[in-house]
């Protein structure tokens, strides 16, 4: 389904999940993710929530704006379809991009949400991160989007998974680079990345409770980074996935379902 934002630009959304349940999960995604990365989180949370999985701008089948959106505007665009659609208490789940997205949802729209789920996400970018979207930057401009996917690979998912893993990693290579990524909606992803700042003082605001949930092999961001967030966060607990790296919505589905589930129910 597709929501209009106030300056015409749509949102894409899917509503999953059981109808009748007391509780809402509102997915957001990681840098080039879409809607389908929840596909295994969603199928085993499915019985218990209502479910709302989310393209912001620049995703999957949501529009592209003509420039750049700052974290900020995206929690806006995404605190207006919170709004439209009326929903049961909502656990707010994003990662990585999308979790940056959810920390601004949850110091500027803390009525919109019962709880906020964190993974694998920054509140600051320091030089190793920036070093990082430097040479994501370059592979785009090289190679596009299949160069992206190849340089990334081994940057997102952790050491375990390659010696183990649950979609070979060529069929990943495929599947990423065939998700409709486009060279412009990626570069004005990192364009938020790189001008977000450091965000901690913000999230000292937060009185909801709040999940951080990283990998333990996670090297973009690592565990040192939800500590860090996890120390100004008033209401927060930090969770440590073993032999996981970044991309836990892939990665370490039954963990991680665990976590939120579990998460959820101690927010009632």
């Amino acid at each position: 389904m597709k929501h209009t934002l106030p300056d015409g630009h749509q949102l894409y959304y899917e509503v999953q999940g059981n109808p009748d349940a007391a509780q809402t999960l509102v997915f957001l995604n990681g840098l080039t993710q879409t809607t389908t990365a929840w596909a295994g989180v969603a199928f085993t949370l499915g019985k218990k929530y209502k479910q709302v999985l989310v393209d912001l701008l620049f995703q999957g089948k949501a529009d592209a704006a003509p420039e750049p959106r700052s974290f900020e505007a995206h929690a806006a665009d995404l605190a207006h379809l919170l709004q439209s659609l009326q929903l049961p208490d909502v656990v707010l789940v994003g990662i990585s991009f999308g979790g940056a997205v959810a920390q601004r949802v949850l110091v500027n729209y803390p009525e919109l949400v019962q709880a906020g789920v964190l993974l694998s996400t920054f509140a600051q970018v320091d030089a190793y991160f920036e070093a990082v979207c430097h040479t994501w930057e370059a592979a785009l401009e090289a190679g596009g989007t299949a160069l992206l996917v190849d340089v990334m690979l081994p940057m997102v998912l952790g050491r375990s998974y390659f010696l183990k893993p649950v979609i070979s990693i060529e069929k990943l290579r495929g599947s990423r680079a065939n998700q409709s990524l486009l060279k412009e909606n990626v570069l004005h992803q990192l364009a938020a990345i790189k001008e977000s700042g450091n965000y901690l003082k913000e999230l000292k605001k937060v009185q909801l409770p709040v999940m951080l949930v990283h990998g333990e092999e996670d090297q973009l961001c690592p565990t040192e980074m939800g500590k860090a967030m996890n120390d100004v966060l008033p209401n927060a607990k930090l969770e440590t996935i073993p032999k996981a790296g970044h991309t836990l919505n892939l990665e370490a589905v039954p963990a991680l379902t665990r976590l939120i589930d579990a998460f959820a129910a101690s927010v009632k």
